[in-house]
């Protein structure tokens, strides 16, 4: 079977218009053609496509199926446009990373502008994914360049030290736990939490933690962000567990001394040899802020 795009379109403009002559006017078409164009595809599908009415035409359930489809393919159309589109300017490469909330949160803005800056003829796809996903992404081929918390999984990468970070309790000042310089997880579990959505790799992260002690977190509202997190800790909402990167100015720090606390971020590739140059100065730049400590104005 043979699909044309003119075709698809005609199909869409239908479904929009509720009416042939309107879309065959916005395809470009004269009536009676878009009418023939219409009559083919359903006589090669062996389908109808639209129900016939006074009030115009109406999608079948195999027309709604059709329209479904096109619309994708509309879709990649317009996103391989967007891609091509920069190398007609003089785009030199695009480097594609995935990272982790953490990353993308505290530290690669920062570190991307600087990069882009020294090379605006570069771009960069970034994704957020959890850890474990990104080093079988790497490991794949199936990105370039991956920004992780310390996992096992890791052998046949090439990895260098990115950031240092660690994981704390954000606490309103005032609150009763502001006082306590450090405590363990496990004394916190009853307490109302404010957490990432359901699905992010912290919030997983903390589930299992709290599940390993034998409790649950009394989530009390989830959010999109860490900047979100801290929001809603200042408002006494409950307390959230960030890193310390993400604490906003105001709160007080908790630390936790649990031996998972320390959320150090690291830097994988499947080797230098497999980047091209774009990607290799986009690593060697990352892997130059390596091992660099968090510094906080948090109270």
């Amino acid at each position: 079977m043979h699909y044309d795009l003119p075709d698809l379109r005609l199909v869409a403009a239908i479904a929009d218009s509720g009416s042939l002559t309107r879309a065959a006017a916005q395809v470009h078409l004269a009536p009676s053609s878009a009418s023939h164009r219409l009559t083919q595809l359903e006589a090669a599908l062996g389908v109808a496509l639209f129900e016939r009415h006074a009030r115009g035409l109406k999608p079948t359930p195999a027309g709604e199926s059709l329209l479904r489809h096109a619309r994708q393919v509309f879709a990649q159309l317009e996103q391989m446009h967007a891609d091509l589109a920069p190398y007609a300017s003089g785009l030199a490469s695009q480097v594609t990373v995935f990272a982790n909330t953490n990353a993308i949160n505290c530290f690669l803005p920062g570190d991307l502008g600087d990069f882009l800056r020294e090379h605006p003829q570069v771009r960069v796809s970034l994704e957020e994914q959890p850890s474990p996903a990104i080093i079988q992404a790497v490991a794949a081929g199936q990105v370039e360049i991956g920004v992780v918390a310390a996992e096992p999984g890791m052998a046949g990468l090439e990895v260098l030290p990115y950031r240092r970070d660690r994981l704390v309790l954000a606490v309103p000042p005032g609150h009763a736990l502001a006082a306590r310089g450090s405590l363990a997880f496990a004394e916190v579990l009853a307490e109302p939490f404010v957490c990432l959505h359901a699905g992010s790799a912290i919030h997983t992260f903390m589930m299992n933690a709290a599940a390993r002690l034998g409790g649950r977190l009394d989530v009390r509202i989830q959010v999109r962000s860490f900047n979100a997190v801290c929001r809603m800790v200042a408002a006494g909402v409950g307390i959230g567990m960030v890193p310390r990167s993400a604490v906003a100015e105001g709160l007080s720090i908790v630390e936790i001394t649990d031996d998972w606390a320390p959320r150090d971020l690291q830097l994988c590739i499947r080797s230098r040899a497999g980047l091209g140059s774009a990607a290799l100065a986009l690593f060697d730049h990352l892997a130059g802020k390596g091992g660099q400590a968090v510094v906080t104005a948090a109270a």
